[in-house]
């Protein structure tokens, strides 16, 4: 039987691009022909993943798409930008990315097309009520769902959703464990980190294991200037080593000299920009996660067993933060309540902070809730080996998409 091909179509941010380019790797590596179709100004952060999957029987191919000319440069960047402006021009430029898909699937005929959840090549949505029910009818139109996540993790859900709902899933995941597994990987994950590794491994090598907090709130949430003074000024108040990452144009918005002062205490760091979360969070002497919630961060905080203050900010990510605190038992909640729209992050005191970091970091609660952060680990390690729950489930994948082939 002729080698199956599965195309990965992924939206173009940080925190989609970097997980499909580890499933296309994961696919890449049970023998199946994978290609990432993308833009040319997207193309560049695939490169790694590709040269991961040289030595496999089929290497990842890229296929470049375009945008119609009339949009500006960097119009699918939304690191700088993320207002819903710049948002709905984007997905407007999205669009005309139909012709040009269709074009390839048409030459390629691949046996499965893996797109992601945020993109609908068929209309441009006026506003995010749209998005999420076109969102929920596209799942319900598709052939089933691949979950970046294992069976252990959730399993009534899963069960809830493949009994009762009658929906195919498959959970394979977490895909970062498929492609993070020697240090090299972990360093580059992503973008080129912004800080000397080597430094951050010697600056955290220093510190107790558990010591330490990681503060992260990804690449698109925007951090007020006066939320970010209170998160300084409660880092400082907290008995606790700290990581602290920020945007690049967030770095004159903290409070003057406190950079200095932490580095003088040898109390804290703050990385301007990329940081390599994934070999942070990793290290023994990392005990607490302070995240935003996204999927991506969330599930990298269970898979290294680390306890976490859950600061949902947007998106689902209030969802996922309930299932850290209330389901997972986890972490704790910052106490913010407010979605925002608009991806900002505001609001909440600097008492707030060093109430729910004591919290995590504490040897009593925070020390159950590593326990049980532990326990999730080896269960996620378990899950993406041979014989385990997502190793089976992109088994089942691959047969059932192979049966489709035969029978279409």
């Amino acid at each position: 039987m002729a080698t199956c091909h599965v195309a990965f179509l992924p939206f173009m941010a940080y925190g989609h691009m970097i997980p499909m380019a580890d499933m296309a790797v994961l696919f890449a590596s049970r023998g199946l022909q994978t290609t990432i179709v993308t833009t040319s100004s997207m193309a560049h952060h695939f490169t790694k993943s590709i040269k991961k999957t040289i030595n496999y029987t089929h290497q990842i191919a890229l296929h470049i798409i375009d945008f119609k000319p009339g949009f500006p440069p960097g119009i699918a960047n939304l690191d700088q930008d993320t207002s819903n402006e710049h948002l709905s021009r984007l997905l407007e430029a999205i669009r005309t990315l139909q012709e040009p898909f269709e074009q390839f699937v048409q030459r390629s005929q691949p046996n499965c097309i893996v797109t992601d959840i945020c993109l609908n090549l068929r209309e441009i949505f006026k506003d995010f009520l749209n998005l999420f029910i076109q969102v929920a009818e596209a799942e319900e139109k598709s052939y089933g769902v691949i979950v970046n996540g294992f069976y252990e993790l959730e399993p009534e859900y899963v069960r809830h959703y493949r009994e009762v709902m009658k929906r195919k899933a498959w959970h394979i995941g977490p895909v970062s464990l498929c492609s993070t597994i020697r240090t090299e990987d972990k360093l580059e994950r992503g973008k080129k980190s912004s800080i000397d590794e080597h430094e951050c491994l010697k600056w955290l090598e220093s510190k107790p294991p558990s010591s330490v907090l990681y503060v992260s709130f990804g690449t698109i949430v925007k951090v007020t200037s006066s939320q970010l003074h209170e998160i300084a000024m409660g880092l400082e108040a907290c008995d606790v080593n700290f990581i602290w990452v920020i945007r690049n144009d967030q770095e004159k918005l903290i409070p003057e000299g406190f950079e200095a002062k932490m580095q003088a205490k040898n109390k804290g760091l703050v990385i301007k920009g990329w940081a390599p979360q994934v070999m942070i969070l990793g290290h023994e002497s990392v005990g607490g996660f302070v995240t935003h919630c996204g999927w991506n961060s969330m599930l990298e905080g269970v898979t290294c067993g680390v306890a976490m203050v859950a600061w949902p900010v947007m998106a689902e990510q209030f969802y996922n933060a309930k299932l850290v605190t209330d389901v997972l038992r986890i972490g704790v909640s910052i106490g913010y309540v407010e979605w925002s729209a608009d991806s900002t992050c505001e609001g909440v005191s600097r008492e707030a902070i060093v109430r729910a970091v004591a919290r995590v970091m504490g040897p009593e609660e925070g020390d159950k809730m590593r326990v049980r952060a532990q326990e999730l680990k080896e269960k996620a390690n378990t899950a993406v080996v041979k014989g385990g729950s997502s190793y089976k489930d992109l088994t089942t994948f691959i047969e059932d998409i192979k049966g489709f082939k035969s029978e279409s």
